[in-house]
């Protein structure tokens, strides 16, 4: 029996390693697919109030379990709670949860999809 290989990353943040994403950046961790896990990706994505000046919606498409590592987000979740977030912070949120997002400053967020 083979063993899964291990994913694992630099400890320190480095801006080099950041790719557009569809809203600021990310640098990833471990990419949807890699290991044979299609349903499992994590990294961080860094985000600015330039780049979402006002609040948009977003549809969780994957669970999604964040932690901020610096910054500030608000997140309302449609018909639920509002999480105000800033660093140290942490949600998780279900497959199909309707959300509006608002970026309060520049924030860099952990995020993990499964």
């Amino acid at each position: 029996m083979s063993e899964s290989p291990a994913f694992t990353t630099s400890s320190v943040l480095d801006p080099s390693k950041n790719e557009p994403f569809e809203l600021g950046q990310v640098q990833w961790v471990r990419r949807l697919g890699e290991g044979d896990r299609p349903g499992l990706a994590s990294g961080y994505w860094h985000v600015t109030p330039g780049e979402a000046p006002e609040p948009f919606d977003l549809l969780i498409e994957a669970d999604e379990t964040i932690s901020i590592v610096e910054g500030h987000l608000r997140i309302e979740v449609e018909g639920g709670e509002t999480y105000d977030l800033t660093a140290g912070g942490a949600a998780s949120f279900n497959r199909g949860a309707r959300t509006r997002w608002a970026v309060l400053a520049p924030t860099v967020e952990f995020f993990v999809y499964s």
